[in-house]
């Protein structure tokens, strides 16, 4: 293991550590007010440039466990923005219940 993917990862583990704060707040505020849609959509294209990195590289197989991770975290945090706007606009669920 070379030192550069050793840090890597740290870095990744630390970032894991604070997406699921990121979602918790998401899902118990219920609005979207304090959240940057496209702030999301950058670091989700950056893990997805990290994954891809990986693939074409052909080493180091086992970074696109926190790759994938910091990717799925970030991309739930994405659909309860969504989920938060449609709650901010007063639109009706898409499941069709009620609040």
């Amino acid at each position: 293991m070379h030192w550069g993917n050793i840090f890597e990862t740290i870095m990744l583990v630390c970032f894991a550590a604070a997406w699921p704060a990121s979602i918790y707040r998401s899902w118990k505020s219920r609005t979207r007010k304090g959240k940057s849609l496209s702030f999301m959509l950058i670091i989700l294209t950056g893990y997805a440039a990290g994954i891809i990195k990986v693939l074409i590289s052909g080493s180091a197989a086992y970074m696109l466990i926190p790759y994938s991770v910091n990717a799925t975290l970030v991309a739930c945090d994405i659909v309860l923005y969504y989920r938060n706007y449609r709650i901010d606009e007063g639109l009706p669920d898409i499941f069709g219940k009620d609040r």
